[in-house]
């Protein structure tokens, strides 16, 4: 399969870019606060929200949803094992991915397009 193909079998959950931001910054820590989250993304409270919606759907995280000294709302969220587990996967796929396709057009250089300055210089 060509490298290119690859990328379409990418876990979607996973690879959408605010999706994808949220479960790298949680697998970098313990848990995170849904206002830090918010901050760190810059994704709107409603469109975080959603996303977080999806990946709690998923298994990929966790929400624990509390109140402080009885009154403040506080929104903790963490990332689970499967979750950390399908970002580091992401990233390596995408690395190889990357690598696959670099490697591809360093070994078919020779029979990449030609110029078509080089052709109309002879040409004439």
């Amino acid at each position: 399969m060509l490298p290119y193909k690859e990328l379409a079998n990418l876990d979607k959950i996973v690879h959408e870019p605010a999706r994808l931001s949220i479960l790298t910054a949680l697998s970098a820590c313990t848990l995170a606060e849904f206002l830090f989250l918010q901050e760190l993304t810059g994704l709107t409270k409603g469109n975080l929200s959603s996303h977080l919606s999806k990946l709690e759907k998923a298994n990929l995280i966790v929400i624990d949803k509390h109140f402080v000294r009885k009154k403040i709302p506080q929104t903790t969220i963490r990332i689970t094992s499967e979750g950390k587990a399908a970002v580091d996967q992401h990233w390596k796929q995408l690395l190889s991915i990357h690598q696959s396709i670099r490697h591809h057009g360093a070994n078919n250089e020779n029979r990449s397009a030609p110029n078509p300055l080089s052709i109309n210089q002879a040409l004439t």
